[in-house]
């Protein structure tokens, strides 16, 4: 599991490959990821936007920007903890997601929060 903690909020992230909906034979592999934010800060928070990066081993980038995540723009007090999962498609059996999340205080006050890099990868490629 990755971590990150930026200004006060942690993100956790735990990645899974998804055999049963890949197509090795034709360049296609899925993977889930669930993603824990908890607000370790005094103050509440949102999270409003998302921006990832998801990197093939074939040297592919593709950005992903959006509207919060998973059709949520969730609101977390303090020590309040919000979980999701996602999923994401390569056409390589190894790759990495990171990015950020774009967050807002009650008053308006916006920051970044780092999302660590993960690695995408099927069970045995990487040692």
């Amino acid at each position: 599991m990755e971590e990150a903690i930026t200004e006060g909020v942690q993100v956790q992230v735990e990645a899974y490959y998804l055999e049963t909906h890949s197509l090795p034979e034709k360049d296609h592999y899925v993977f889930a990821y669930r993603i824990r934010l908890k607000n370790l800060s005094t103050r509440t928070v949102q999270l409003l936007r998302r921006h990832w990066i998801i990197t093939d081993s074939n040297g592919e980038t593709n950005e992903v920007r959006g509207e919060g995540v998973v059709g949520d723009q969730p609101v977390l007090e303090p020590d309040q903890e919000y979980e999701y999962t996602s999923g994401s498609q390569l056409k390589s059996p190894v790759g990495t997601m990171q990015g950020t999340y774009q967050m807002t205080t009650t008053n308006g006050e916006e920051f970044e929060v780092t999302i660590p890099c993960f690695t995408l990868a099927i069970p045995g490629v990487i040692n």
